[in-house]
């Protein structure tokens, strides 16, 4: 028999979060963090993560279990994941996977199998520093040459997963699309997903609000720490808003020009996150938009919850 899974997803600032909590007290669950950022371990205001008076008394999951400068694969998600599960569903709770990074979701409910594969740290610096020397968007013509798929998904900023790709094909000759597989046979789990959607006008204002409340926090004083401690090209610090927040401590950003860039980026962030949940079939949407609408969505959502495991007694166990 298949565990049960509650998948929570939608673009940042959508209001996961707080929804996710209310949902989580109402039906007995412990939830799963499905942000690939959050997992850094003093990344706290730039990756909006939940605080601990926020959690309601909800377990958390993957949240502060890596240094900023340690790696952290989807392969290590998925694998700690199938851990947690089943630990989870042990106790009596109903696991509740919440996020907004994509790949890291669809590892979870599919049937994603990895390469595993040693770092190369000498042949990625090699790779950055091509891309400095010959500008940007050159890494990304060369993925394209050796793997389309890949630099098809992938943005040509997105220098991460770029040097990655290229980095499994030096290694291997194959093509990293080719070591990530999903099977087209049922998901993995028994599972509910849901996604949240919301105006994109409104949405797009909320981001603005957000990233004007991080800065006005801290966020500066945050990354300022962080640069202490960390070069600023480990993989934590070209998270969305530390990369640009870096360039303004460097000098070569004015304020204006940082938070607007944040702003920004992370609208288009937001409008990729939108497309890559758009293709998830199974999804049930929910608009909340509206002051009244995150009521109606977690009052819907506990609904759905307990039609489809109708066993289930209020406080969360599975019979």
């Amino acid at each position: 028999m298949k565990l049960p899974l509650v998948v929570l997803v939608g673009p940042t600032a959508v209001g996961k979060t707080a929804l996710s909590v209310a949902v989580a007290q109402a039906v007995g669950a412990e939830i799963i963090s499905g942000d690939s950022m959050q997992v850094y371990r003093g990344m706290d205001i730039g990756t909006a993560k939940i605080r601990p008076e926020e959690m309601g008394g909800v377990p958390h999951h993957l949240i502060d279990i890596k240094e900023p400068d340690e790696e952290f694969s989807v392969a290590e998600f998925q694998a700690r994941v199938d851990e947690l599960i089943p630990a989870i569903c042990a106790r009596g709770r109903l696991p509740m996977l919440v996020g907004g990074t994509g790949l890291y979701v669809r590892a979870v409910v599919e049937k994603y199998t990895f390469t595993p594969m040693e770092a190369d740290h000498e042949l990625r610096a090699r790779l950055r520093e091509e891309e400095e020397r010959h500008g940007p968007g050159y890494l990304h013509a060369r993925l394209a040459e050796v793997d389309p798929v890949s630099a098809a998904r992938l943005h040509p900023n997105d220098l991460l997963r770029i040097v990655r790709a290229l980095e499994v094909y030096a290694q291997t000759g194959v093509p990293i699309s080719a070591t990530q597989t999903a099977a087209e046979s049922e998901p993995r789990y028994d599972d509910l997903m849901i996604g949240l959607t919301m105006d994109r006008a409104q949405l797009y204002a909320r981001i603005d609000q957000r990233v004007d409340a991080m800065l006005a926090a801290g966020w500066v004083d945050e990354v300022r720490g962080l640069l202490a401690r960390y070069p600023p090209h480990v993989r934590s610090m070209q998270a969305l808003g530390y990369r640009e927040l870096v360039l303004y401590l460097r000098g070569l950003l004015t304020w204006d020009e940082a938070a607007a860039l944040i702003k920004r980026n992370t609208r288009r962030f937001a409008k990729r996150q939108f497309t890559w949940f758009r293709r998830e079939r199974r999804l049930t949407w929910l608009d909340v938009t509206g002051p009244e609408a995150r009521n109606r969505a977690v009052a819907e959502i506990v609904t759905l919850i307990r039609e489809k495991w109708p066993c289930r007694e209020r406080k969360g166990r599975i019979e």
